[in-house]
């Protein structure tokens, strides 16, 4: 026996996932992830590129009109020269128009630009997400992908679309605020200057606080939703096993510490608003007393001192957002680092680069062989042991055993959802590493017992596995199925709306729609796991005979549930803890009486139970 060709593992099979709340809300400026994210802005380059000079313009323009409203007072206003005064609000005016006019172009630019970015990154994350074998899903929490689909990403949206451009304009303000106070009057200039630190340090404080605060109140309200959403999808099981005063319980709880984070989130923010109001007015206080002092010197006039507090003003003025655009920094780098953790992430296996198609074969099924295939999906703990059994080209398998036995195992096996820890599986002599899992996958139908239907009409949910199938092929699948009538007997036959996952289809239905659609597909390679569990016995008794014909020329794999397709079946196999330990027809297991025997009155009962 040749040895199997490696798979190449990439990553971990499985490890740890950390949940969100264990992750941190701030990371430190890098500068490699904020390159990465300005590498996202290389389509749009010419845009981004003018969103820069309209950021650098604007920084200039702000503290100009500032300036030129303070010379008009100190000016022509304080001199009253009425000939000027006229021409130099005009002048202002002007000013204004332009300054307003391309702060729009920069408003829109920036948005433009950071919805571009996040469309970017979700579909980057969506075709990393589709790219994963089932291992990953196996073990990602489905709220942690949608939480790197929306949180994260908006988190990184606001950091390329405000953080730095909003940041230079202030930085800006606050440069040309400096060096015009420093040339007015230097020492009203250093008490402005003593004054900074203290208003930084008081604002960056609270501002942490705030937004840890509201990291909190943010997830407390995820936990209140998913309780609520989970409630009321579990409605029947919480009625029906009077769970209703535990689950208000439990909400209760769950709202008392959501309101617990946003009542602390407003008393600091009752803390931080009038502590800088305070410090403002001890600052305006001694800029009062100092300039007073120094005008009725002579050291500098009315009107000089009324622009130096409009200065003042713009000088103090960006702290407070310089402060909230910093820790929104450090909240996008966090988010950046974990939406890019997700697309970074290696799937634990892929196909090989040298991995072929599997070739088309017109009306015949795959010959399917396992040799000595063990397998888990954690691989110190095996859920398969040296399971060998070779399935001929059209014949029909029937995996019968408990649950957890290892039935769902071969059929993840066979479709390549997973890849066997050791052994070889061969398909129409193949061995299936060396085959790529698209090729395999065209040629194969699938129906679970888990059926999942997507919103739309029932024809559009048929004709997911052959898009281009006309009306009149689905109808005729459906007719092979003898299930048509059923299907047509919907309020608007195949044009039935399908809500969430099936909603307003019965259990039954949803299955019939599946079935089809696996049918449909005209596949050599059929998997049905326990397909029919759903199915009434008469909606079953109708589907036999076209079973019978539509499985010919089929290599099928099929989970047994009901005893008709067991009896059918050219070679059932009987799993116990991962191990096949009978083998053989219906009769010949029968005459056994063995462990298959047991399981048979079992089916039986329940049959005659049905």
């Amino acid at each position: 026996m040749s040895a199997a060709p490696p798979h190449r593992p990439l990553g971990p099979l499985v490890h740890r996932e950390r949940d969100d709340e264990d992750e941190p809300q701030f990371k430190p400026l890098e500068w490699g992830l904020i390159r990465r994210l300005f590498t996202y802005t290389r389509p749009f380059a010419a845009k981004r590129n003018a969103l820069i000079v309209l950021t650098a313009i604007r920084a200039m323009q702000i503290p100009a009109i500032t300036w030129a409203m303070g010379r008009i007072i100190a000016g022509p206003i304080a001199r009253h020269e009425l000939d000027v005064l006229p021409w130099a609000v005009l002048g202002y005016g002007v000013l204004a128009v332009v300054t307003d006019g391309m702060f729009h172009y920069r408003q829109r630019y920036a948005l433009e630009l950071g919805e571009q970015v996040v469309s970017a990154l979700r579909t980057a994350i969506f075709v990393r997400v589709q790219s994963m074998p089932m291992s990953f899903f196996h073990r990602t929490k489905l709220g942690r992908i949608l939480s790197r689909v929306t949180t994260d990403v908006e988190t990184v949206r606001a950091g390329i679309q405000d953080v730095l451009f909003v940041s230079i304009i202030q930085f800006g303000q606050m440069v040309f605020a400096a060096v015009v106070m420093a040339w007015c009057d230097w020492l009203l200039f250093l008490v402005v200057l003593a004054m900074a630190p203290v208003l930084w340090f008081v604002n960056n404080h609270f501002r942490m606080r705030l937004s840890q605060l509201s990291r909190a109140a943010q997830e407390s309200f995820s936990r209140v939703t998913s309780t609520l959403a989970e409630s009321v999808n579990g409605m029947r099981v919480t009625q029906g096993f009077v769970r209703q005063e535990t689950n208000l319980g439990l909400f209760r709880m769950l709202l008392a510490d959501h309101s617990r984070y946003n009542i602390e989130q407003a008393r600091t923010s009752a803390i931080l608003t009038p502590l800088l109001e305070l410090n403002s007015q001890f600052f305006i206080a001694v800029l009062l007393m100092l300039g007073g002092w120094r005008t009725f010197h002579g050291a500098m006039t009315i009107g000089d001192l009324i622009q130096f507090f409009f200065l003042a003003n713009l000088f103090f003025s960006p702290i407070a957002t310089i402060g909230n655009q910093y820790n929104q920094a450090l909240i996008a780098m966090a988010g950046a680092e974990r939406v890019f953790g997700l697309i970074d992430t290696q799937p634990d296996w892929e196909d090989d680069p040298a991995a072929r198609p599997l070739p088309p074969g017109a009306g015949t099924g795959l010959r399917v062989e396992f040799r000595g295939i063990t397998f888990g999906y954690q691989p110190a703990r095996p859920v398969l042991h040296d399971v060998s059994f070779t399935a001929e080209p059209g014949q029909t398998i029937a995996l019968v055993g408990h649950t957890g036995s290892g039935k769902s195992s071969i059929i993840n096996l066979v479709a390549k959802f997973y890849l066997p820890t050791s052994g070889q599986l061969l398909i129409d002599g193949h061995e299936i590493r060396a085959l790529t899992g698209e090729s395999l996958h065209r040629q194969m139908g699938m129906v679970q017992q888990q059926n999942f239907l997507f919103t739309g009409t029932v024809l559009e949910n048929i004709r997911l596995s052959r898009p281009e199938a006309t009306e009149a092929e689905v109808r005729a699948a459906a007719r092979q199925l003898d299930c048509l009538d059923l299907l047509e007997a919907l309020p608007q036959g195949l044009q039935t709306e399908i809500g969430e996952r099936g909603a307003g289809l019965s259990v039954g239905q949803r299955q019939l729609v599946c079935f089809t659609r696996a049918l449909l597909a005209n596949p050599r390679l059929l998997v049905l796991d326990e397909a029919t569990s759903a199915i009434d016995a008469l909606t079953e008794a109708r589907l036999q005979q076209a079973l019978v014909t539509l499985l010919r020329g089929r290599t099928s794999f099929v989970v047994a549930h009901r005893l008709s397709t067991i009896r059918q079946a050219d070679l059932v196999l009987v799993l116990d803890q991962g191990r096949i330990i009978e083998r053989g027809t219906h009769l010949e297991l029968l005459a056994q009486r063995g462990h298959y025997a047991a399981l048979y009155q079992q089916f039986v009962q329940v049959d005659d139970g049905a």
